[in-house]
């Protein structure tokens, strides 16, 4: 898989706080739990997903740079493809996103190199704002690198950017963080890695619900 990025710290510290401002300005955003993530650690950040605008609002809020995937599609915008590279993303052909291997593999390969890594564990983005049955693939990449889940809730980006808007709604933006998820524990279930993942990915959907109401509160 090819990177494309410019990617340097000014590039990176310049569009996050640009993206900072607009959301909190236009979009009157609240960030929420960002106090308790450790800056210095390297995370598999999983959050809910029902809008475009949903990389952008985790790459702009979260302390450091994350990796993820991003359909090559979405790069054919010149300033938004611009935005999504100094951000972390890494565009991907459809057939390669598709692909559970490959979408292991990559994953799999940046953290081996540090990355912190951003996942939407639901597989696709939420058709009526509402959080999807999550998909395995996350609680095996957890598995197989030890690395923490720091789970995050975006409330707000399905009403502003829904799928097939064409621009973004002045609606209030909440992004909730939740504390860190060690897979280590699961790692050691008697009954092998079919349980370990299922009870994994159990901790992750339960922490979207806490912090789904925590946000509304």
């Amino acid at each position: 898989m090819k990177e494309m990025s410019f990617f340097s710290p000014l590039v990176y510290f310049l569009v996050r706080w640009f993206c900072w401002i607009v959301l909190k300005v236009y979009n009157r955003m609240r960030v929420l739990g960002l106090k308790d993530v450790d800056s210095k650690r390297q995370y598999i950040v999983v959050c809910n997903h029902c809008s475009n605008l949903d990389p952008v609002i985790i790459g702009g809020t979260f302390p450091t740079r994350l990796r993820y995937l991003a359909k090559s599609e979405l790069f054919q915008c010149p300033g938004f493809s611009h935005l999504l590279l100094a951000l972390g993303a890494i565009p991907v052909k459809k057939q390669d996103s598709q692909s559970a291997g490959a979408t292991l593999r990559a994953f799999l390969s940046l953290l081996e190199d540090g990355e912190s890594v951003l996942i939407f564990p639901e597989g696709g983005r939420s058709d009526d704002g509402a959080l999807k049955p999550l998909e395995g693939g996350v609680a095996l990449i957890a598995l197989k690198s030890s690395v923490a889940i720091l789970p995050a809730y975006i409330r707000g980006s399905f009403q502003a950017m829904p799928p097939g808007a064409p621009w973004i709604k002045p609606v209030r933006i909440s992004v909730t963080y939740g504390s860190p998820i060690d897979p280590s524990p699961y790692a050691s279930c008697e009954s092998g890695g079919k349980e370990a993942r299922g009870k994994l990915l159990q901790a992750i959907s339960e922490a979207f619900i806490a912090l789904e109401r925590q946000s509304d509160e």
